[in-house]
């Protein structure tokens, strides 16, 4: 981290409670909004924003996680598939970071997100849709959980703005279960990613216990919200959130070039 004055409590807590609250309700990481603020209100490195992203957001996504499976919305198999292929794709994407065209990724990526945005304003999932399970499903899970992996790897964008929609759109899974299944797939990998970033010191610990405390204190109630969000509004709150990563993503992009 920059700067020789480390963040209070205060603002690191207010982050974590916002983190948490968010990746309740929608089922993600929250990376995707941990890190940028991290980086621009509290000037942290982007390495180290990252690890410490990816270390805090452990504890809200085994407890939020939780909170969807007490309400039976975890798909434990799919879960446990899409964690597997999402631990190796990790450590192939971070292989491949500097020997593949990144750039060209993240436009298909971001190709893929605006996709996502006009769907969930078309497509409503049912509530009590289940995963249908055999083995070529499971298969597909795998290799889903694989590139989820590999593009967290390569972009450092969070599992569950790809695991989420995926598993509506092409899986028939409700949102609820969608939510609950990559929060619980988001645990093992988050596990491997901290030792990981602990070992290459890019990692601020001490703010990730209190991002991490915070965000798990709101992500139950983030579950409970989701729950009593009828799936047409919870489709567009999506959606919203989606178009704000798809913009943030942008203008990072085209300031680049």
């Amino acid at each position: 981290m920059s700067g020789a004055v480390r963040p209070g409590l205060l603002p690191l807590a207010l982050l974590g409670a916002v983190t948490g609250l968010l990746s309740g309700v929608f089922g993600i990481g929250g990376g995707v909004v941990l890190v940028p603020a991290l980086v621009a209100l509290l000037r942290y490195e982007q390495r180290v924003a990252a690890g410490t992203s990816v270390a805090a957001i452990l504890p809200a996504a085994a407890i939020g996680g939780a909170g969807y499976a007490v309400q039976g919305n975890v798909d434990w198999i799919a879960a446990l598939a899409l964690a597997g292929g999402a631990v190796v794709g990790a450590q192939l994407g971070s292989y491949l970071l500097s020997r593949a065209p990144t750039a060209l990724l993240r436009w298909m990526f971001m190709v893929f997100l605006a996709a996502v945005v006009v769907g969930l304003w078309f497509a409503i999932p049912q509530r009590d849709a289940t995963i249908e399970l055999d083995a070529l499903t499971i298969s597909m899970l795998v290799l889903t959980g694989l590139v989820t992996g590999v593009l967290s790897g390569l972009l450092g964008v969070g599992g569950g703005v790809v695991v989420v929609p995926i598993l509506m759109f092409f899986f028939g899974a409700s949102d609820l279960v969608a939510k609950g299944t990559s929060l619980i797939m988001l645990v093992p990998g988050s596990l491997s990613g901290t030792i990981g970033n602990a070992r290459r010191r890019n990692v601020d610990l001490r703010a990730a216990l209190v991002l991490g405390v915070s965000a798990s204190i709101l992500s139950p109630l983030g579950s409970v919200i989701a729950a009593h969000l009828p799936p047409l509004w919870s489709n567009i709150a999506f959606s919203l959130l989606l178009a704000g990563i798809l913009a943030q993503m942008l203008l990072r992009t085209l300031r680049r070039r």
